[in-house]
């Protein structure tokens, strides 16, 4: 076979046992140097003597030049040939650019990996790298290594406009250390961008804050009693009714956050009645027309318009809930808001115009009787209530009132908790008095306290409604969070459930939690 720098084939077999030139390589990036052997260097003189190297024909445009490279003694060097030439060991200096053809056939048989073509901008990196000094010259004076090849790597050179553009993702550090590297050599001398690039950090800086997007509690109360403070109000709302007009508040806004569809939620309510737990299945509109219906007691108890028909609505609260109802022709919707809400509006206001007289008024119940102060003390709490309850149906954040109105929430159950210990043991439910006494005389009690928010102690009076609650005569102490004793109140959570710290009298402890149970109602 002639040509493409190969001798014929009669001349191959006196080379089939002699060391081959490299076959192509891949690029530098993709091999370890470290781990390729490197090839044993001739003596200085000539070739090794057991391992000859074949001669070939040179490439036409080298025979044509007559410019055959010379080794160190003086003997003319082999031609490598097209293609595996630019594999042979390098001399220090550039090479010259094989000429293409075909590559050699390898002794094993075995095809050597295709080589990616060398990339203009970086030609050094695809040649073979020096193997370190080499043998001293025939005139003993030593030739300086070649220096290892580097991977040149021009910078990204980027317009004007775009580098604007890509200061967003910069600042998000949402860039390639490529682009990273110019839109910030490019700041070092754009004022413009720079003011920009330094807005959008500070921008990013927000959108990683830690704290809770939740409205505090007692902001609407901080920011009422601020603006109060600069201008007080010509008729304030009564101090009694401050937990209503709050509760109030805080519901109508998380009415006003939720869509059309949530309130067709399923809410369940929950309460005690006796010695177990009982609930109704209703909506969030539902709950609303509750409250509304209930609220009613305080509109009549004040001269204004009762939701229900004119006076002749029953007077106990369960009894109301059903009328209202059961009247309703359609299951209500987000339309109830409204009149629920103006009702609310109305009773504050009239409570204040009304003066400090009013605050004694009594508010029938059916089977017992509230004082309005009380009373509307008792509304804000089962708005609260409900209001969790219909936090929980649609997945709303709802804090618990504020420490003030919270504790004088416990305090209204603390006071009425004698009453209802007392018809317990009515109705056999609850234990026989042991010791008693005259009323207003300090009689057998219990300490309830009350940790966390709202807390404090109370002395509740074991054997008569009229009795005082004394500490010398105290014979039990329950200790109780703020929050779960309300729950207990409520009827949320059963009293063996109650999370209470007990000390003393066993029975007198259990039948003050259960007295707290039955305080719960629809």
């Amino acid at each position: 076979m002639t040509g493409g720098g190969r001798e014929s084939e009669g001349g191959e077999e006196e080379v089939r046992g002699a060391r081959r030139i490299p076959g192509p390589r891949g690029a530098a990036d993709d091999l370890d140097l470290a781990s390729v052997p490197l090839p044993p260097l001739p003596p200085p003189g000539g070739s090794a003597p057991d391992e000859a190297v074949p001669e070939q024909s040179q490439p036409a445009s080298a025979s044509a030049s007559g410019d055959a490279p010379e080794s160190d003694a003086g003997e003319p060097e082999p031609d490598p040939g097209p293609g595996p030439a630019a594999e042979a060991w390098p001399e220090p200096g550039p090479c010259p650019e094989p000429e293409p053809g075909p590559e050699p056939e390898p002794a094993d048989g075995h095809p050597h990996p295709a080589a990616p073509e060398p990339e203009p901008a970086a030609p050094a990196a695809e040649a073979w790298p020096e193997p370190g000094p080499g043998p001293e010259p025939a005139g003993g004076t030593p030739e300086p290594p070649a220096p290892d090849p580097l991977v040149s790597s021009a910078p990204v050179v980027l317009p004007h406009q775009v580098l604007k553009a890509l200061l967003g993702a910069w600042a998000l550090s949402a860039c390639s250390a490529e682009e990273t590297a110019a839109v910030e050599d490019h700041l070092t001398g754009c004022a413009p961008c720079a003011d920009e690039a330094l807005r959008l950090r500070d921008a990013v800086g927000l959108l990683h804050t830690d704290g809770s997007l939740d409205l505090d509690p007692t902001l609407r109360t901080r920011v009422l009693d601020g603006c109060f403070g600069r201008r007080p109000a010509r008729i304030p709302v009564p101090e009694w009714a401050a937990p209503y007009d709050a509760e109030t508040a805080r519901l109508d806004a998380l009415l006003r956050d939720i869509g059309d569809s949530e309130w067709h939620a399923p809410v369940r309510l929950q309460w005690f009645e006796e010695e177990r737990r009982v609930s109704r299945r209703t909506t969030v509109a539902g709950v609303i027309g509750h409250l509304m219906a209930v609220d009613g007691l305080l509109s009549a108890a004040l001269g204004l318009d009762d939701p229900l028909d004119g006076g002749k609505a029953p007077l106990d609260p369960t009894e109301r809930t059903e009328t209202y109802w059961s009247a309703t022709r359609r299951p209500p919707t987000r339309a109830v808001r409204e009149p629920w809400r103006a009702q609310s509006h109305e009773l504050i206001r009239t409570a204040s115009f009304a003066g400090r007289n009013v605050a004694e008024t009594s508010v029938s119940y059916g089977a017992f009787a509230l004082p309005l102060q009380d009373a509307a003390l008792d509304r804000a709490f089962e708005c609260w209530v409900h209001g969790g309850d219909i936090a929980d149906a649609v997945d709303y954040p709802y804090p618990a009132p504020s420490a003030a109105h919270l504790h004088r929430m416990i305090d209204l159950a603390a006071r009425m908790l004698p009453a209802a210990l007392a018809g317990r043991r009515s109705a056999g439910l609850a234990g026989p008095a042991k010791d008693l006494v005259a009323a207003g005389a300090p009689g057998r009690s219990l300490h309830l306290e009350i940790e966390g928010h709202g807390g404090g102690d109370w002395y509740i009076a074991l054997d008569s409604p009229a009795a005082v609650g004394a500490p010398e005569r105290a014979v039990a102490q329950v200790a109780l969070d703020g929050v779960e004793f309300c729950r207990l109140v409520a009827g949320h959570i059963s009293p063996v459930e109650a999370a209470a710290g007990q000390e003393g009298d066993r029975e007198a402890i259990r039948d003050v939690l259960f007295a707290a149970a039955s305080l719960s109602r629809l």
